[in-house]
């Protein structure tokens, strides 16, 4: 069990020998394949982003290897990777956390140190499926939707659904308010716990008939792809 925390590279000789390489490479690979289960666990990320965890920590593994405390090679690396430049969506506060999570495990597996990378891995999987499970069991709790509503700029958007929310919800409240089609239409939203039992197409009926017929949607509250 010791010898699993101990480093895999021979501290005698400067050379790395092709089947440390290799081996650092499938720990690469199995700690990748760790983060590409925990984070697709009921997880709305894209398929482009799983694939980057699941090479993430073997790339940043053979960087460390191949610096290997030359300074030479880190400003190589530094350099080349200045060149590359990244043209994607901006993540979530979650995804960045994540890509950070795997890069530190390959910091750690590219020094030699594979225990150390499994457990720091283990580890911080284990805390992803726990905060879902729980942030998951507690929306559950709430039932709160997303509640979007069109309405008329004649309208008093302040007082004008009060009484279908005290008849249909047991809370409500206002989020967000935007004008649209050069300020003659308020779009609302709304974040809304449902009474048990109280019917949804009854309330959007309502809702219809007093914002004249204009859109309205609910649905589960849609998380902010650009928190950060």
């Amino acid at each position: 069990m010791k010898n699993l925390f101990l480093n895999l590279f021979n501290e005698e000789s400067a050379t790395l020998s092709v089947g440390t390489f290799l081996l650092c490479l499938f720990f690469g690979f199995l700690i990748g394949g760790m983060y590409f289960a925990a984070f697709s666990f009921k997880n709305k990320g894209s398929k482009t982003f799983r694939v980057a965890l699941l090479l993430l920590p073997a790339i940043v593994a053979v960087v460390i290897m191949m610096v290997n405390g030359s300074i030479g090679v880190g400003v190589a690396i530094a350099g080349a990777f200045s060149l590359v430049r990244f043209r994607s969506a901006q993540g979530s506060a979650k995804e960045i956390a994540v890509i950070f999570m795997s890069m530190c495990s390959g910091l750690i597996l590219g020094v030699g140190y594979a225990g150390y990378a499994f457990l720091f891995t283990i580890v911080m999987c284990a805390a992803l499926l726990a905060i879902h499970i729980i942030s998951e069991a507690r929306e559950k709790r709430t039932q709160a939707k997303l509640l979007r509503i069109s309405i008329p700029e004649n309208l008093d958007y302040e007082s004008v659904f009060d009484d279908l929310f005290e008849t249909y919800a047991s809370k409500y409240q206002l989020t967000q308010v935007r004008s649209a089609g050069m300020g003659s239409i308020f779009k609302l939203s709304y974040e809304v716990t449902l009474k048990s039992g109280a019917s949804e197409k009854a309330f959007l009926d309502d809702l219809r008939t007093r914002n004249g017929n204009l859109e309205v949607f609910l649905g589960r509250p849609i998380e902010n792809a650009n928190e950060l």
